[in-house]
């Protein structure tokens, strides 16, 4: 079962969403896009543990 995530999901004000197959799939798109547009996020383990608390099976 694919993976989904939004950044609505985690309550930000953007309307980009992403599907994968994997949940690694997953995280690598989140990464790209965190490193592009939401600069202020530093990723670590402990946000990167409240991003995989937000997605979804589609």
């Amino acid at each position: 079962m694919a993976k989904s995530i939004s950044c609505s999901d985690a309550g930000k004000d953007c309307s980009w969403s992403a599907t994968a197959e994997t949940e690694d799939e997953l995280l690598h798109k989140v990464t790209e896009h965190v490193l592009e547009h939401h600069k202020e996020i530093e990723l670590n383990e402990q946000s990167i543990s409240g991003i995989k608390s937000l997605i979804k099976e589609v």
